[in-house]
C-alpha cells in the first residue's frame, strides 16, 4: 500500500488522539475525553501532523509494520483496526461515502466533545473515562 493510500484510511474521527488508560494486567484500554494537546477539537485532526513526534514524543506513528502491536488499543471503528481484523469499513467512512464530513455527521467523531490535556491533571483522568462504545 502506498503511503497516501495508507493515510487515506484515517477517517478523521480523532479517537486515537484521546488519552487512554490501560490496565497493565489485563491490557484493557479505557478512552478518556482528554485529548492530546495537538488535537483540533473542531476538525478532529492533528494541528501539527507533520512534526507531531517532535512536539509529542510519545505520539504513535502507525505503520503497516506496527499495526499488529497497536491495533488492540485503536478504537473499534478505526479503519486501521478494521483492516487488521479483516472487517469492512463503515458506510460513514469517507472512503465509502466520498465525504470527509460524514464521520462527524454519523456522530462517531470526537468533534466538540474533548477536553485539552493541559486542563486536567493526570491523576484526575479516570474522572473523564468514556463509558460505552467509542
Amino acid at each position: 500500500m502506498a503511503p497516501k493510500e495508507w493515510e487515506a484510511l484515517c477517517d478523521g474521527c480523532g479517537k486515537c488522539c484521546l488519552n487512554k488508560l490501560e490496565d497493565p494486567d489485563t491490557q484493557e484500554v479505557a478512552f478518556t475525553r482528554i485529548a492530546c494537546r495537538l488535537l483540533d477539537d473542531e476538525t478532529c485532526r492533528c494541528a501539527q501532523y507533520d512534526i507531531r513526534k517532535q512536539i509529542v514524543p510519545e505520539c504513535v506513528v502507525l505503520t503497516p509494520k506496527n499495526l499488529a502491536e497497536i491495533a488492540y488499543w485503536m478504537p473499534e471503528t478505526c479503519a486501521y483496526r478494521l483492516l487488521y481484523e479483516g472487517k469492512a469499513l463503515y458506510d460513514w467512512h469517507p472512503l465509502i461515502s466520498g465525504d470527509p464530513e460524514s464521520v462527524h455527521r454519523a456522530g462517531v467523531s470526537v468533534q466538540g466533545r474533548t477536553v485539552p490535556e493541559w486542563e486536567v491533571p493526570e491523576e484526575e483522568w479516570e474522572d473523564y473515562v468514556i463509558e460505552g462504545d467509542l
